[in-house]
């Protein structure tokens, strides 16, 4: 049993690191093999099935420690009982920064990351957004009263969730540095004026008009998997 563990988590560190380096989809199994170490070319299939079972072992083994650190940052939030747009886009991206740090795969995680929620039909829903046991769908609420009836419209909880991570794998990309702190507290400031920023009449006006030729009322998730 031990050496089947070990077996996983060597192509599960293996495809992390493949998967930032050259992208998800220009990999293929066999140099995930190859580049673990694993004997036998079956293991991949034998431990995750395929390609997205891979890939979904990949983001579990770093998720945990960046929900828990956003749920314990939302249970304090909460505790204040004061409404803080900086200390919501806090507890959106530090969680998320902390990776910057991690040897064990935060950055290629942060890119992985990046490229999933940047795509217009993800292979995956990474961000829990519809999963209330999820940090994510828990922040996505507190934020909703925050926010006004236009920047809901326009899904701008999904905007600065796309734009954190798309940014945060950027800065992976160029990882190790020597200090993220100024980054990551000029990114919290970006995120907090994405979510106040006001929407002008002529995108609001534009707004309502896709949202009736589409015969859709304007619904916090609609769109989301496309990106909108």
């Amino acid at each position: 049993m031990e050496r089947m563990a070990d077996t996983r988590a060597r192509l599960i560190k293996a495809a992390e690191q493949l998967f930032a380096a050259n992208g998800i989809e220009a990999v293929s199994l066999r140099e995930i093999v190859r580049a673990s170490g694993a004997r036998n070319t079956a293991a991949l299939q034998y431990h995750f099935g395929d390609r997205e079972g891979l890939l979904r072992a990949v983001l579990e083994k770093h998720h945990l420690d960046v929900d828990t650190r956003r749920q314990a940052m939302l249970d304090a939030y909460e505790a204040e009982g004061v409404a803080d747009v900086w200390s919501l886009s806090r507890a959106l991206v530090q969680p998320l920064a902390a990776q910057l740090g991690d040897p064990d795969g935060g950055s290629a995680y942060l890119q992985i990351l990046a490229e999933l929620v940047n795509r217009p039909q993800p292979v995956l829903d990474p961000s829990g957004l519809e999963d209330p046991e999820d940090s994510m769908f828990r922040w996505r609420e507190l934020a909703r009263p925050l926010m006004s009836e236009g920047a809901l419209r326009l899904h701008r909880r999904f905007v600065v969730l796309r734009f954190a991570v798309v940014e945060l794998g950027r800065r992976a990309d160029g990882a190790p540095h020597t200090d993220d702190r100024l980054f990551t507290s000029h990114l919290i400031d970006l995120v907090a004026a994405l979510l106040q920023a006001p929407a002008s009449p002529q995108t609001l006006r534009l707004a309502e008009a896709r949202d009736e030729a589409r015969g859709t009322a304007p619904e916090p998730l609609a769109g989301m998997r496309r990106g909108e």
